[in-house]
């Protein structure tokens, strides 16, 4: 009798079974993904079914192809549900998995962890986050990847193409094991009508950030980012020596990334109202321990809220209804929001990211499908009112930003009255323009995270004691312009076992400049090395960091030499992490923001105990970092040009050009 162990390696191994499976009805109880719009001609659809059999045998195809137009009819996507792997998917340890190179094995791991229902918001469509962040297309291709990540070498290269393994190619030790490409359109075919196309054409997909990269982890991910967020907000805006206590934190969103928003206001210490108008996703955060409260009447929630305040409580509350009214009857209640946000799948307005006012959550998700362009109205006529609300609250002290979201984007497309006095720029900024580009990225700071691949929370405890060493080290001799960033990730990776912050896979994120990310993975490969962590460790970090991403209403927001709708910093910060010893890299059209609106890129690397880890990572680690703060430096933001000096003095190797400055004067009158 086979083992359970044994039977998923066979079915890993078999890729493409050499039996048809029977069909598979769609699960009951599964959170589905939004009905994508019909936008494929009849020709397009024949192109989508026929794109979609050449992976399968043509003796299959008479049974899949009407199979495979329903699926395109009633989902608008090709899914082929009847692969989907019975095994239970999860991250498993990574002795578990059929390798024949371990850093295959980790890979395999990360892709488990992105499909892990516990972690994924759509797992049965492949959807990682935000409503399209997508793993795979379709459980053919999360087939085949499985089987080459078992079968190849350390002298291969899996290359993917939006969810497509193209195949195993020849390479070397040190070239990565994967490189993924995601969405990565000619520059006119990036509007949001032209994923809809491809991708119901198969032929593409969005993957987000970390979803299509395989390096999410669950909610933890971005507590850390949004809990430096709201402190630094609330730092930035309260009396000097007046605490966050009893004081709004009003926001948006539960689903996904964003489900992450109560939490950190917990760690922030403050009132935290969340609105989401998928009761569901409300109940999962609620069920996770991620939100303290549950409440779906408006009448308690500002009886609730008006109590918090009073109390000066730390308490998050879920409110299972639409923001807009909560901004609008806040007002009325003279309730005062001190800092407000949104965090809603904006980037995707008009199939499933923003559920319009005045229209329930099943309402929406019929029109999403059968009345698409009512549908866009009825969001535009909705952000109107969010915006017209949040004015409102703003005039009264507020203070409100733009969660990279691209609320402010979509919001202008909406005729909201959203621009500031000059016409042109939105009269709220960017998280990134006023708390982490100048306070963060500019240092050197970003979300540097890691997977213990043995599974084991003592793994994770020991890893966790580890970087608070390092951190606490390296302060002792930071200079004051950082301690503040110092302290911060200090106390969060001391606290952060205690704030049950594990979905999935045991994996921990802080913020950490290019010295704190190389001395904390040398520590950890040494801990391998002798056995005090039982398993090797994967590195990875958000793209949403100092280097990877390329986003003008976001990670680059506060570039103001005009370069900011470049993206040359992202596609370097892949192609040099290649060369350096990534595992494997990424590079993405959209993700945050939206299709055809960012660039981003990602990496993952192993540590396995081993001398060329060690040397890995200290080459890839320093450059994924330091080509950030060179290309913010010379955009002249003054942070940078700090931290790219003091790079420069620690590491005599590095030489970066440097902008002189010009006398603003020498410019008057010019022109």
């Amino acid at each position: 009798m086979l083992t359970t162990t044994t039977n998923f390696k066979q079915q890993i191994l078999q890729g493409i079974p050499a039996e048809l499976p029977a069909k598979r009805d769609y699960p009951q109880n599964a959170y589905r993904a939004p009905k994508r719009k019909d936008i494929l001609s009849p020709d397009e659809k024949k192109l989508a079914i026929r794109n979609a059999l050449r992976y399968f045998p043509e003796a299959w195809h008479p049974t899949l192809a009407p199979e495979f137009a329903e699926e395109l009819n009633d989902y608008g996507r090709i899914y082929m549900y009847r692969f989907k792997p019975t095994y239970e998917m999860y991250a498993r340890p990574i002795d578990e998995y059929p390798a024949k190179s371990r850093q295959a094995a980790s890979i395999m791991l990360m892709i488990q962890n992105n499909l892990d229902p516990a972690v994924a918001q759509h797992p049965e469509e492949l959807i990682t986050y935000g409503g399209n962040g997508a793993v795979f297309q379709n459980w053919a291709q999360y087939l085949l990847t499985m089987q080459y990540l078992a079968t190849m070498t350390n002298e291969q290269t899996l290359h993917m193409y939006s969810g497509h393994p193209m195949g195993l190619f020849p390479s070397s030790t040190e070239a990565p094991r994967v490189i993924v490409t995601n969405g990565m359109m000619i520059p006119n075919y990036s509007k949001p009508d032209d994923w809809e196309k491809f991708n119901a054409l198969g032929v593409t997909q969005y993957g987000q950030m970390t979803a299509g990269s395989y390096m999410y982890i669950g909610p933890q991910g971005i507590v850390h980012g949004t809990t430096i967020t709201v402190m630094n907000a609330f730092r930035n805006t309260l009396p000097k020596g007046e605490t966050s206590e009893g004081k709004i934190f009003l926001t948006a969103g539960l689903g996904g990334m964003s489900g992450a928003q109560p939490k950190a206001g917990n760690i922030a210490r403050c009132v935290t109202v969340c609105a989401e108008v998928n009761k569901a996703a409300a109940e999962k955060r609620h069920s996770q321990g991620w939100v303290d409260v549950l409440i779906d009447n408006m009448d308690e929630l500002i009886a609730r809220v008006k109590e918090a305040q009073t109390n000066k409580e730390v308490v998050s509350i879920a409110y299972c209804g639409n923001i807009v009214e909560v901004w609008e009857r806040f007002y009325e209640e003279d309730v005062f929001v001190h800092v407000g946000s949104d965090q809603t799948s904006l980037h995707n307005p008009f199939s499933g990211g923003y559920y319009p006012a005045g229209v329930s959550f099943e309402e929406a998700n019929d029109m999403i499908r059968n009345e698409p362009e009512a549908f866009k109205e009825k969001v535009y006529e909705s952000l109107r009112r969010h915006v017209a609300a949040v004015n409102k609250h703003c005039a009264k002290g507020t203070y409100f930003f733009d969660y990279g979201n691209a609320f402010l984007l979509e919001s202008s497309r909406a005729g909201a009255d959203v621009l500031a006095d000059n016409g042109i720029d939105f009269r709220y900024p960017s998280y990134v323009q006023d708390i982490l580009g100048p306070m963060c990225f500019d240092y050197g700071f970003g979300p540097f995270r890691w997977v213990c691949t043995s599974g084991k929370a003592e793994d994770l405890a020991k890893s966790d004691a580890i970087a608070t060493q390092v951190l606490e080290e390296i302060k002792a001799s930071s200079p004051e312009e950082i301690q503040q960033q110092m302290e911060d990730n200090i106390q969060w990776i001391a606290e952060a076992g205690k704030n049950n912050m594990v979905v999935g896979s045991q994996a921990r994120i802080l913020y950490s400049d290019a010295e704190g990310r190389a001395k904390i993975a040398e520590a950890f490969n040494t801990a391998i090395a002798k056995g005090e962590i039982s398993a090797p460790i994967v590195l990875g970090r958000d793209h949403h960091d100092v280097s990877g991403t390329d986003s003008p209403y976001r990670e680059t927001s506060n570039i103001y030499d005009g370069s900011k709708f470049t993206a040359d910093m992202a596609i370097h910060n892949v192609i040099g992490d290649s060369f350096r010893g990534a595992t494997w890299v990424s590079i993405h059209n959209g993700g945050g923001v939206g299709w055809g609106e960012v660039i981003n890129g990602g990496f993952g690397m192993l540590l396995d105990g081993s001398t060329a880890a060690e040397n890995r990572l200290k080459k890839m680690l320093f450059y994924d970092v330091n080509n950030g703060i060179a290309r913010r430096s010379w955009a002249r933001n003054q942070n940078a040009r700090f931290a790219i000096e003091r790079e420069m003095e620690r590491s005599p190797e590095l030489k970066v050009t440097l902008p002189h400055l010009v006398d603003d004067h020498l410019l008057e009158g010019l022109f």
